[in-house]
């Protein structure tokens, strides 16, 4: 399974003019669309919930947060509600969502497999037995805000992918194929002591699972200060590699004769991917289909292009993993990865179905 590699520049021949201008505002579109309804997703993320607060209220609470000139008419509790409960988490998911939609961009480009996402190389199985070895040990301890769990889910996803890499023999030529099949290697030793935990977990079973299938309850100003600094360099990053990506995207071969230090390049997009992956699950544990279904959906719009897919994936992915736990919050405060494994396990599905020969299936 692999993904085509069609001309990134060019127009195909027989294409329209006309066509073709209109291809080319595909992204500009998909972009102005995209800010509209990140825009949305968030004021409607701070107004909805067990206490809905009216969108206007809303709106002018965060305006007066930020300096503007606001006459006050809403109740103190509208305003806790807005900023000290809702609004931390919406940017946690924004950061998450955008987060894992760049990393799913970044492995599948690397790779060259459509199927890739941010837990492809074993960053979650490492990042669960670290919440889980954080959930059985009998201490209590925070590091600026961040809980033993999270820090250990943080760490484990690190330690996973730098098994991974030093097994492989690094990022050289000719070494993705080993990359890949050592992080299911690794990732599935990781899940086996995963599995021993959850058998040894007893009570505690429950914060386990809980873990595992995504959250954003516990979201706060301490835990998104220090996780949007890790995501927002990593993604810079990685956009300014854009050009780098796209070359390995057209194989080893193709990407040297362009000028890319295929070693360099492929071992630094990986370690920012698993970076951002790593702060992402520290954040809100283990969400699934974000950084797969996201960039698949932007790239059948737009094209292979990394310097557009990267970020209009960013974009839509914070976008939808805020819509996604605002309706988590509305049937009853479900954890996350269960509507994102709902919405985005048939959205697959039928893209598969859709767009069979797009990529070679």
């Amino acid at each position: 399974l692999t993904m085509t590699s069609p001309d990134l520049a060019q127009p195909r021949a027989g294409v329209h003019h006309g066509s073709f201008e209109a291809l080319r505002r595909r992204p500009v579109v998909l972009g102005l669309v995209g800010l509209l309804a990140l825009l949305v997703a968030i004021i409607a993320g701070v107004a909805r919930g067990t206490v809905a607060v009216p969108a206007a209220e809303t709106i002018a609470i965060l305006a007066h947060r930020v300096g503007w000139p606001v006459e006050e008419a809403w109740a103190a509790s509208s305003e806790t509600i807005v900023v000290t409960l809702r609004l931390p988490r919406v940017l946690t998911a924004l950061v998450v969502g955008l987060g894992l939609s760049v990393a799913g961009v970044t492995f599948q480009g690397l790779l060259r497999n459509p199927l890739a996402d941010p837990y492809v190389l074993g960053t979650a199985s490492g990042a669960a037995l670290g919440a889980a070895i954080g959930v059985l040990l009998p201490i209590q301890l925070s590091w600026l805000g961040l809980g033993l769990t999270n820090i250990l889910a943080f760490f484990g996803a690190l330690l996973a992918i730098s098994i991974v890499y030093r097994i492989a023999g690094g990022g050289g030529r000719s070494t993705m194929t080993s990359i890949l099949l050592t992080g299911y290697a690794v990732g599935s030793m990781l899940a086996a002591g995963l599995s021993l935990a959850m058998y040894l977990s007893g009570a505690q079973l429950r914060q386990i699972f809980y873990y595992l299938l995504g959250s954003l309850n516990g979201s706060d100003w301490q835990s998104l200060a220090l996780g949007l600094p890790v995501v927002a360099v990593g993604t810079v990053l990685i956009l300014a590699r854009a050009r780098s990506l796209n070359g390995l995207l057209l194989g080893d071969d193709t990407a040297l004769h362009l000028g890319v230090d295929v070693r360099r390049e492929r071992a630094i997009l990986l370690g920012l991917a698993s970076l951002v992956t790593a702060a992402a699950v520290a954040l809100a544990g283990l969400i699934g289909f974000v950084g797969l279904v996201i960039p698949h959906i932007v790239r059948l719009v737009v094209g292979p292009n990394a310097r557009l897919v990267l970020p209009l994936s960013a974009i839509w992915g914070g976008a939808f993993l805020i819509l996604a736990d605002l309706g988590a919050r509305l049937v009853g405060d479900l954890p996350v990865g269960i509507v994102t494994a709902m919405i985005g396990a048939p959205v697959f599905i039928f893209l598969l179905r859709r767009y069979r020969a797009a990529y070679q299936l």
